[in-house]
């Protein structure tokens, strides 16, 4: 039996699709890179004869992503490693960014939930949107920024995935302006492409009643495995939501007044 609990958790059509896909990865390099030299993704070398199971966990993600179809999930991871080199994402967390305009007030990683994986707080109602949506490339790579320090703690072997808080404290219903739509439509996707099956819980909180309609509206449409990673709380449930999820002394000092 598998020594990783995720791998050992694994269906047999799942560890099928798995080992096929790690036994492609010297095509998959040489059409991403134009190489089959071993790449080291979020701290795993990709390498096909290497007896590290954190590899299937990585991949797994990808398949999950695409049904199990091992010719997509290649695509996808082909495209994946692409990004990277022309995004410069392996060196994004050595770039730094004007705290002026992203510190704690826009979002932040801090501490684990309690399962022990990384929590990142996102906030939508009290940032400066004609300050941060400025630059909307600035913006992507700083978010990009701190997906990868989530990422960077997440170590395939006893956590697999993360914790997403969303506060709309102070959201206004009259929306966002037009450079806030296009960066956050931009991220949705970035991060749906390159960072697949990342997401364990996504809590949505501080959300307004009128919010709340509105993701009654559009849950019809919303795929079952992705409403059940959906917690949507209301002013009065954040304590007892957040606490169900993350342990008080991990909660960021925000949330404990």
């Amino acid at each position: 039996m598998s020594q990783n609990k995720f791998v050992s958790q694994f269906t047999e059509t799942e560890a099928i699709a798995v080992q096929k896909l790690k036994d492609a990865l010297p095509e998959v390099l040489t059409e991403a890179f134009g190489n089959s030299d071993v790449y080291t993704l979020w701290g795993v070398p990709l390498d096909k004869d290497l007896d590290d199971e954190r590899i299937k966990v990585i991949l797994v993600k990808f398949l999950r992503a695409r049904n199990l179809d091992v010719v997509i999930a290649k695509s996808m991871l082909i495209a994946m490693l692409k990004w990277r080199k022309e995004f410069s994402a392996d060196t994004i967390l050595e770039e730094e960014f004007d705290t002026a305009v992203f510190n704690e007030t826009v979002g932040f990683l801090y501490k684990t939930d309690k399962e022990g994986r990384p929590v990142t707080y996102n906030f939508y109602g009290k940032l400066d949107q004609h300050k941060v949506f400025a630059d909307v490339n600035k913006f992507i790579r700083w978010r990009v920024q701190l997906m990868e320090k989530g990422v960077h703690d997440v170590d395939f072997v006893k956590i697999d995935s993360m914790v997403q808080v969303h506060d709309y404290l102070g959201v206004s219903i009259f929306g966002r302006t037009a450079n806030a739509k296009e960066s956050i439509n931009i991220i949705i996707k970035l991060l749906q492409d390159n960072y697949p099956e990342f997401l364990s819980t996504k809590l949505f909180i501080n959300v307004p009643k009128w919010g709340s309609m509105i993701f009654k509206i559009i849950r019809p449409l919303l795929p079952e495995a992705t409403l059940k990673k959906f917690v949507i709380c209301s002013n009065d449930e954040l304590n007892t939501t957040l606490e169900s999820y993350i342990s008080r002394d991990n909660l960021p000092k925000v949330y404990l007044s």
